[in-house]
Order: structure tokens, then sequence, then C-alpha cells
């Protein structure tokens, strides 16, 4: 048989469920490999697809949250060979898929355990209720590429909210492979988007666009003060995570607390 050269795979972006390349036709070089380098329409386009995705993931029973979530797990589980070529190893998959676990064990237990019945003076019930931000966008940390990654998509999802990931510049390929384990799950499409490319390029426009309700700047790095600034001129909330944690207050972090009022007796 002659000498044939391997099929290299090509390393697209994931918005609103499908994997487009980037508008721009720009691709940048990571960890040897060419990797599509998002716009900022890329960016608009996520987005968009978050946006039109978030209201159906928020009114999807917990419970069914939680079994979305835990299918990523088990999507994950059956790829470990590819995702420890990516990143640390084994043991970081294992980490990952078991990150997955506890939160979607989380989804129907918020409003339980974060939300309260309040005692008033009045023939009244006063509950607050958990409710989820809306589009949240993340500046994935560096390291670790795909823990890191993951700490901080899976509590913005959830409580509810749909997400914009910009992926670590310089550890990009175990945030694909993640999009493709999600693409073979059961979320909805645009409920996850991961952007590849220049986090100096992305992030601000993620921090100053009106349609995204928050941002995670774990990965911001010399960025910090930039999008800080931008956020705070659209009054984003901005959320200082940790690269490698699994916490209640994590998922907090992306929700609002509603007040209700109701009288007694009607």
């Amino acid at each position: 048989m002659a000498n044939r050269l391997p099929v290299k795979k090509t390393y697209k972006l994931f918005v609103g469920g499908a994997f487009p390349r980037s508008e721009s036709g720009r691709t940048y070089e990571a960890e040897g490999q060419n990797v599509a380098r998002a716009s900022r329409k890329d960016v608009r386009d996520a987005v968009q697809a978050a946006r039109g995705a978030q209201p159906k993931w928020a009114s999807a029973t917990a419970y069914n949250r939680g079994q979305v979530l835990y299918r990523i797990a088990e999507m994950m589980e059956a790829r470990v060979p590819e995702f420890a070529e990516l990143c640390t190893g084994k043991d970081e998959v294992h980490r990952a898929i078991d990150r997955w676990v506890w939160y979607a064990g989380f989804a129907d237990k918020l409003a339980q355990v974060l939300g309260s019945s309040n005692p008033v003076a009045g023939p009244y019930f006063n509950f607050t209720i958990p409710e989820p931000t809306g589009v949240v966008a993340i500046v994935a940390p560096d390291e670790p590429p795909l823990l890191g990654l993951v700490s901080r998509i899976a509590p913005a999802l959830t409580g509810g909210n749909a997400v914009v990931a910009l992926a670590s510049e310089t550890r990009p390929l175990a945030a694909i492979e993640l999009a493709e384990a999600i693409a073979t799950s059961d979320v909805p499409g645009g409920v996850v988007n991961l952007l590849t490319g220049q986090r100096a390029e992305l992030a601000p426009w993620l921090a100053s666009h009106m349609d995204v309700n928050a941002i995670d700047v774990t990965g911001a790095d010399g960025l910090l003060a930039e999008l800080e600034t931008a956020a705070a001129d659209n009054v984003k909330r901005v959320v200082h995570g940790q690269p490698d944690t699994q916490s209640l207050w994590e998922i907090s972090s992306f929700l609002e607390l509603k007040t209700v009022w109701h009288p007694i007796g009607t």
C-alpha cells in the first residue's frame, strides 16, 4: 500500500449546536494544530444563539436539567482516552466527569437549599426563589484546560443559564473535544457555545455586549481591569471564580434571588 498522509482533524467553533468555521476564515496555531480563530461576529452569533436557547433551558424542570448534565458525563466517560491526550491525563478527565455528576445532582435541589420561606409581620407568605441570571460569558482559565473549563461552565448551566465560553487560548483542544461530547448529549443547541481564539481580542466584546448578563473572569489574567470596566459600563455581573473547585456557591454566583409576596388564604 502506498504511503499516505493522515487526515488531520479540523478544529472549529461550537455555536448554536453546530460546528462552524470562523466567519473570518482565520485560524491560529495551538498545541501543534490549526484552530479556528473566532471574530467579533462569531461572538455576536454565539450570544444570539445563547439568548435564543436560554428561556427553554431555564423553563425545563430542574430534574430534567440534572439528567441532561449527567448525560454529558456519560458521553465524556466514553471518550476518556481522547480527552486524556488533550489535557494532563486521565486523572483530570475523571475529575471533570465527576464534576458534571456533582453539579447534575444539585440541579433539583437549588430551590430548597438557596431559597427560603421568610418570616414576615402580616397575613402574607414571603418566598425567596433562585432564578437564572440569563446569558453568561465565561473566560476559561488556561490550566487545567479541561477541568478548568468544566468547573466554570457546569455551575452556570446547573441554574438554568446559557453559556458563551472562551476556551483556553494556549490549550483549546480539550474544549473542542468537550464540545463534541456536548453535541452528542441532550443539551439543546445554543445552551453551550464554545469559542476559540485570542482572549485579548474576544473577551472585551463579551464584557461589553449588552445582551450578556454576567461574565466569569476566572481566566482573564492581564485583562481583568479592562473587562471589569467594560462590564461596569452596562451593569453586568462580574464573577471571580476558581479554576478547580466545586461548590453550591459557585452555582449561586450565576443566580438571582427573587422574593415573592402572597396573601395568606387566597
